[in-house]
């Protein structure tokens, strides 16, 4: 299951990585460009911080965050029915580490682009990698409730719990 995760997690790192590249060579800082008016627009942020721009200014932290949180979800993954499902959301949540990941290392912040207002409510500006992560940790957190996540290792082979 984890080799299947981690190459579709590469192509989506892949993606991720394109279209960051795009927003940052063909916009301005700060530009905004509208999709739908008065709900989903394309700008370019950077973010040096978490989502909500929280402890922002501390990269290195992130950085060593994304690093454990990797190695963590790694062994974790291995608890899980190799199911399609669990499978996208390991993926999902690898590739949308490693694309804020790379950001953090190379630049020192997180390049963002998508702006939705919701009423009056100005969303944080976000990326696909954000959205990766939230859909993937969603869809983990629904295995973990259906059970999927009880799979015995030992000596390399997965054994179901008996209920």
């Amino acid at each position: 299951m984890r080799k299947k995760s981690l190459i579709i997690a590469t192509f989506l790192l892949i993606i991720d990585q394109i279209v960051k590249i795009v927003i940052d060579n063909t916009m301005m800082y700060g530009e905004i460009k509208t999709v739908i008016s008065n709900f989903f627009y394309v700008t370019k942020v950077y973010n040096d911080g978490a989502a909500w721009s929280v402890l922002q200014g501390n990269v290195i932290f992130l950085i060593i965050v994304a690093v454990l949180a990797m190695v963590f979800l790694l062994q974790y993954e291995r608890h899980f029915e190799n199911k399609y499902r669990n499978i996208m959301a390991f993926a999902l949540v690898y590739g949308g580490l490693l694309g804020n990941l790379v950001d953090r290392i190379m630049y020192g912040y997180v390049i963002d682009y998508f702006k939705v207002l919701i009423g009056s409510y100005n969303f944080p500006v976000f990326n696909l990698a954000d959205m990766a992560i939230v859909s993937g940790f969603i869809l983990i957190i629904y295995s973990v409730l259906k059970g999927e996540d009880k799979n015995e290792v030992s000596s390399g082979k997965r054994k179901r719990k008996t209920r």
